[in-house]
């Protein structure tokens, strides 16, 4: 429900409001369910600009939040997230290469970089960092996080070092692009992106609950999940490229957006507990609203302007993860 009424005042808010009634009134037309009493113009606003870009936030957020809850279950650590790790950095300067080299060697052809390409790039280096991040932190098969966050500090900024060169190297046209990566947003949102990204999405939300007995297996440790019987390096690899995925599609559409994964799986923890079977789809739904509720103030805070979405995730997930290293002491970094 949380999602629906979201959902409802993200496709009414902008520049043209359009009252929620209005917006339902307009989709139960679209269903054959009601008249729609609504103007073409608004119904055009609505289905081209409004409604892409409510259901690319839905799936963004859904996506980053079982990232974080995944990698979350994979370190056995609520601090660890794709955005503090550096996966989000690998995924946007794989994307960021695919903008800048893709497009001057496919220049060359008369042809530009397909959207479906950039998914896929960012697919690739957000697994490249996942997995340059699990074999320095993993010594016996044991996995150490403070390892693994000051690797993945290491492996951000040698990601931000190699975008900034790209940034160097970069036109005009594919520096505006660069720049939209690195803020994050919505804006760019239409129905191209989201037939993209949804295969991405898809996958992850469909493959997710299989992975919640052998999650809550390893937070019993490695050996003991062994021992009952999961399949462990099955379930880590499982979870590895399904971050790697989720994180890829995200980047690709909407650019950088940071500390929704760690967010959305920490306050469904605290309230409804550890047990993946529930805190997996629970973040899914936390993650929509939560980063549809950003883009909707991103929209109105400095309306008729749009203020990057990235920005207000930073701001406000930033303070809440010196608020949870706190509470859970510095032990929590061991």
């Amino acid at each position: 429900m949380l999602c629906a009424a979201i959902a409802v005042v993200s496709m009414g808010a902008g520049a043209v409001s359009i009252p929620p009634g209005r917006v339902v009134s307009i989709i139960a037309g679209w269903l054959g369910l009601a008249d729609a009493p609504a103007s073409a113009r608004e119904a055009l606003i609505l289905y081209d600009i409004r409604l892409p870009r409510t259901v690319l936030g839905l799936m963004v957020g859904a996506t980053l939040a079982v990232s974080g809850a995944l990698m979350q279950g994979l370190f056995r650590n609520p601090l660890a997230d794709p955005s503090l790790v550096g996966v989000s950095a690998g995924a946007a300067l794989a994307a960021a290469t695919t903008i800048v080299v893709g497009d001057r060697l496919l220049a060359a052809l008369g042809t530009g970089v397909p959207f479906a390409l950039l998914p896929l790039a960012a697919f690739a280096g957000g697994l490249v960092t996942t997995l340059a991040l699990y074999v320095i932190a993993t010594r016996e098969g044991r996995t150490s996080v403070t390892t693994m966050l000051l690797a993945g500090v290491a492996l951000a900024a040698l990601a931000g070092a190699l975008t900034g060169l790209l940034v160097y190297i970069s036109d005009d046209r594919q520096l505006r692009d660069l720049t939209f990566w690195s803020l994050g947003s919505l804006g760019g949102a239409t129905w191209a992106k989201v037939v993209a990204v949804a295969p991405a999405v898809a996958a992850v939300l469909v493959l997710m609950p299989f992975l919640a007995r052998g999650l809550n297996a390893l937070l019993l440790g490695e050996a003991e999940a062994f021992h009952i019987g999961i399949a462990v390096e099955r379930v880590k690899t499982a979870a590895i490229l399904l971050t790697a995925l989720g994180v890829g599609a995200a980047v690709a559409s909407c650019g950088t957006i940071g500390f929704i994964g760690i967010v959305v799986p920490h306050l469904v923890r605290l309230v409804a507990g550890p047990d993946h079977r529930l805190l997996l789809p629970a973040s899914a739904l936390l993650g929509g609203a939560l980063l549809l509720g950003a883009d909707i103030l991103a929209r109105l805070l400095v309306a008729p302007s749009e203020l990057p979405i990235g920005i207000l995730t930073a701001a406000v997930g930033a303070p809440f993860f010196l608020w949870l290293l706190l509470r859970r002491g510095f032990g929590a970094l061991s």
